[in-house]
């Protein structure tokens, strides 16, 4: 029953898109939800044990080692810790980068704390006036990478079960984003920085009184916790229905017996597009060669899905940012941060009998037919995830 009533769905929905091309937008959010609310209905325990399952994920994981940075980062703004630190350090981190000094701040909160706090003071900075619009586009997608309390605790400790995968896994991710500040081209503009009325503005905040300041810096801190919260536990609920889907489970074993893998390990890049955690950790647990599945596990961590790219999109869309050109960029990345996880392999673990897994040939053909599709299907996913965001984001 269950089965002929979603396929009756999707055919309403192709249909209404084809005699209603003109509302596509609003029809598809409609749907969109009106076929979430469905699911809810027929099946009620997924959608309490998923929500459950998000807010477990962001209480026990994220928001600890989430809020106490953005109260301290907070403080740190508030006493112009900005010029400070491009005092400090902007040199040494940034001109290697072509970025201006004032950037520093940014590249530091996103090496340390990870998605999507590079992206929510990369918008800061360039809300104060301090960076420009050209620089900003290019420091969102440079100040772009995973915590690595997540990469080694979560990934290499908890998932691969050992610690050095995590380093590599990190060391990837930070080497791609690296890479990215010389792939993507910076624009000469006469943009400068007026640090005199900035200073007037900071000496007045130097003077408030530290109780102010830090309430001030808890109530931003629980906004943003909360918001990052809501998408970790909204993408929860629509994965979890996803994997709880027939038809879903029905179009995975086919691809299984197509591609010759573990059902596990396809399930993983899908569901890995949309939220990482999850991907990460079906990927993981495919039993998979190693060499296969770091390479993955690294993709979806640099591309960070579509659960990270929407939150980043939350503090962007304002300033009208090209969002396909950050996807786009996003999947370079990826790709980058693969290739370098692949010869750190070769160089780290290959040579060890403790990480080898199988001693299958590398020229496996299910591998190489693997490797192909996702090549193949690389180029049409920025603007297949492009027009998801857009839904969840248009009034």
């Amino acid at each position: 029953m269950k089965l002929l009533l979603t396929i009756s769905l999707i055919f309403i929905i192709l249909l209404l898109f084809k005699l209603f091309k003109t509302l596509k937008i609003n029809l598809s959010i409609t749907l969109i939800c009106s076929l979430i609310i469905i699911q809810i209905i027929l099946t009620p325990n997924v959608c309490i044990k998923y929500t459950i399952s998000g807010t477990k994920l962001f209480s026990n994981a994220i928001f600890p080692s989430l809020f106490p940075f953005l109260v301290i980062i907070n403080i740190i703004i508030s006493y112009n810790g900005i010029h400070i630190y491009s005092k400090l350090l902007g040199n040494i981190i940034c001109k290697p980068l072509k970025l201006t000094k004032e950037c520093n701040f940014a590249l530091l909160v996103s090496v340390l704390c990870g998605y999507p706090l590079g992206a929510r003071y990369s918008c800061d900075l360039y809300e104060k006036n301090i960076i420009d619009v050209n620089t900003c586009e290019r420091l969102l997608n440079i100040a772009s990478n995973a915590s690595p309390l997540f990469i080694i605790g979560s990934v290499g400790t908890s998932m691969m079960f050992n610690s050095t995968i995590g380093y590599i896994l990190l060391l990837s991710n930070i080497l791609s984003c690296i890479i990215m500040g010389f792939i993507i081209p910076s624009k000469k503009s006469s943009f400068k920085m007026n640090y005199r009325s900035n200073n007037i503005v900071d000496k007045k905040q130097t003077n408030t009184n530290i109780g102010k300041v830090l309430k001030i810096s808890i109530e931003d801190a629980i906004k943003n916790s909360l918001n990052i919260g809501g998408f970790i536990i909204v993408f929860s609920v629509i994965t979890g229905m996803i994997k709880d889907n027939v038809i879903f489970h029905i179009v995975l074993s086919k691809l299984a017996l197509i591609i010759g893998c573990s059902s596990n390990f396809i399930e993983g890049i899908l569901l890995g597009m949309l939220e990482m955690t999850n991907g990460c950790y079906l990927i993981s647990s495919s039993n998979s060669d190693l060499y296969v599945t770091l390479p993955v596990l690294s993709f979806l961590i640099a591309f960070s899905g579509l659960s990270i790219i929407s939150q980043v999109y939350s503090y962007t869309y304002k300033y009208n940012f090209s969002l396909k050109k950050y996807i786009a960029r996003k999947f370079i990345q990826a790709i980058i941060s693969s290739i370098i996880t692949i010869i750190l392999y070769f160089v780290f673990l290959h040579t060890s009998s403790v990480f080898a897994f199988n001693n299958i040939s590398i020229y496996k053909s299910s591998n190489l037919y693997l490797i192909i599709l996702i090549i193949l299907f690389i180029p049409f996913i920025p603007l297949i995830l492009t027009n998801i965001i857009k839904l969840f984001h248009t009034s």
